[in-house]
């Protein structure tokens, strides 16, 4: 569910007030941990943490016009939910974050990048915090550049042979 929203301001003034009140809570979490080669913004319907174009001018490869997209946070129709990019795809991290999330004792309920939940206290604030701060700009983007030239290769490697 795309919010229509052009500011943060207006996306939370969108919210109805108990999401809003859990939402602010997360983002005052991540805006305090945020390394300070992101910024913040809308981005695809959603409030965005991500590397703007004055410091990663390439953007995202999917939409070059779009800036790095780092970490969001969204009110969904059936929840809410913090998409961390940082744990998409890294092994390193992805196994960092279930084990730090796993002492809190809380139920995860995760997708690929996405964590959902329902109400504030299912989210475990601290794990949030620590895993926004543990990935800087300058790291995430040499991450996400391996990353690109690796599926580049494999793209080409399995490409269909033209007889």
């Amino acid at each position: 569910m795309q919010s229509k929203a052009k500011t943060v301001k207006e996306y939370l003034a969108d919210l109805p007030s108990d999401r809003r009140t859990a939402i602010q809570a997360v983002r005052q979490v991540i805006l305090k941990n945020l390394d300070k080669g992101y910024e913040e913004g809308m981005q695809y319907g959603m409030i965005g943490y991500y590397i703007p174009h004055k410091h990663y001018p390439a953007g995202y490869h999917c939409d070059p016009k779009q800036p790095l997209p780092f970490a969001s946070l969204a009110s969904q129709k059936n929840h809410m939910a913090v998409y961390l990019m940082c744990i998409y795809g890294s092994s390193e991290h992805e196994e960092w974050f279930r084990k730090e999330w796993s002492k809190t004792g809380k139920k995860l309920d995760m997708g690929k990048s996405c964590i959902r939940f329902k109400k504030l206290e299912d989210l475990p604030l601290e794990v949030i915090g620590k895993t926004i701060a543990r990935v800087p700009a300058k790291e995430y983007i040499a991450y996400y550049e391996s990353v690109i030239k690796t599926s580049g290769k494999r793209k080409k490697a399995q490409a269909p042979r033209r007889y």
